[in-house]
């Protein structure tokens, strides 16, 4: 039988939801530490290979976004509380909208910044990404402020997100955040 929409069989997100989140967490706090650590380092070939890394990394976490997408497209999460008011149900998926909406903006805006400058990215140094501009250092310039401001909604979405989980798991004392929770033996799929 396809999973395609199917109503979870319990409360909890699948093993693979589950661990494509947590895969997606930690790959976005490491692109925005080295992100924010290497933009005010002088020229030097370590700043070089932080700035390969960092397109490399950004590269793997929209191509997980894709999968994830995928995933989520396919199968249905588990129903948020009966418990929420419509309110904070449309604060939920608006706040999930916009992580899936900031996770798919920033990489691009950093793919067209990394064009714009002239720069082309070479996936792990053997597959070379096609730019998407022309080299312009003035659009470059904005497309880099667009990034930063970018990296820095998402971490206010994401501190809303953590808030959030927080309050109905302290609060709320609900399941929203253990369901979530990486568990051995969760149901894979």
């Amino acid at each position: 039988m396809s999973h395609a929409l199917e109503k979870p069989m319990n409360e909890r997100y699948t093993g693979t939801a589950i661990t494509l989140h947590w895969l997606m967490a930690v790959l976005l706090i490491t692109l925005v530490g080295v992100g924010f650590y290497m933009q005010n380092l002088p020229v030097s070939p370590w700043k070089l290979k932080l700035y390969s890394w960092h397109k490399w990394a950004g590269i793997i976490a929209f191509a997980l976004l894709l999968v994830r997408l995928g995933w989520r497209a396919t199968h249905r999460p588990p129903e948020l509380p009966a418990t929420m008011t419509p309110l904070m149900r449309l604060a939920a998926h608006a706040g999930h909208g916009l992580l899936y909406l900031l996770m798919l903006a920033i990489p691009l805006s950093g793919w067209l910044m990394s064009s714009a400058k002239g720069f082309q990215t070479v996936f792990f140094g053997v597959l070379p990404i096609p730019d998407l501009l022309s080299k312009d250092l003035e659009l470059a310039h904005t497309l880099g402020e667009v990034h930063e401001v970018l990296n820095l909604l998402l971490i206010a979405v994401v501190a809303g997100h953590v808030l959030a989980a927080l309050k109905h798991h302290l609060i709320d004392k609900d399941d929203v955040l253990t369901r979530m929770a990486p568990r051995h033996g969760c149901r894979q799929g």
